[in-house]
Order: C-alpha cells, then structure tokens, then sequence
C-alpha cells in the first residue's frame, strides 16, 4: 500500500508552493504548521538542501470528527504535505500523506471512512496543480 500522493509540475518551486496552499484552501484545509526543511538544515546542520517545506494541512471540521471517533489520532494529525524541487532544478513534486494508509493500524471502520473522504480531498487538491 502507498502512503502518499503526489504530482509533479513544471512550475517553479515558490509557485508550487503557492498553489499548492491554495489548491489546500479550495478543499476546505488551512495550514497550521509549516517546516522548512532547507533552512533547518542549513542553520541547524551547516548542511546544503534542496527547496523542501512540510505543510501541516488541517481540516478543522474533519479533525473534529476524527477526534470524536477516536481520541488519539491526533498523534496522526495534521495531514503532511510536502513541496520539494525537483532533482532537476525544474519543476517540483507535491505529495501528501495517505490518510487511509497512516490511520491502517486503527480498527475503527467509522475513522477509515473518514480518513478515505479526507484522503479523496488531498487528491483533489493535487488535482489542482
């Protein structure tokens, strides 16, 4: 089983990036957290990386509904999605967590369904690009 999605694109990194919130936006999530990944390692290890951002993305109606089915998927939430250049140079790749995939281990059948509707929102939004 895969535990991502994830598009390619011609566009440049920022723009990627930009579309890509917006993209999470249509679908009704917001982006609570965000780590840039290149900036941490280069002021935290002295270390040259490729653009690469993790974006937390949240439904706050899904989480909600998430949390009153199971009160510890939080330790699963929110819903990564990452931003990463190209080895190229040109172009970037958009995944995103599988949340069916990731929520597997949980037998509860009311949180797989709602981790597949959440999981069918993060396509759309990579649909998007």
């Amino acid at each position: 089983m895969t535990y991502y999605y994830s598009k390619t694109t011609d566009r440049p990194f920022e723009e990627t990036v930009a579309r890509t919130r917006d993209a999470l936006k249509a679908e009704g999530f917001g982006i609570i957290t965000e780590i840039n990944v290149t900036e941490t390692f280069r002021e935290k290890l002295d270390l040259a990386f490729r653009p690469y951002v993790i974006l937390g993305a949240c439904n706050p109606k899904a989480a909600h509904e998430a949390l009153m089915q199971e009160d510890k998927v939080g330790v699963m939430l929110p819903c990564n999605v990452i931003v990463q250049q190209l080895p190229s140079g040109s172009g970037a790749e958009v995944a995103a967590v599988d949340p069916a995939a990731s929520m597997a281990a949980i037998d509860n059948p009311a949180l797989k369904a709602k981790a597949a509707e959440i999981g069918a929102s993060l396509r759309r939004a990579l649909d998007r690009l």
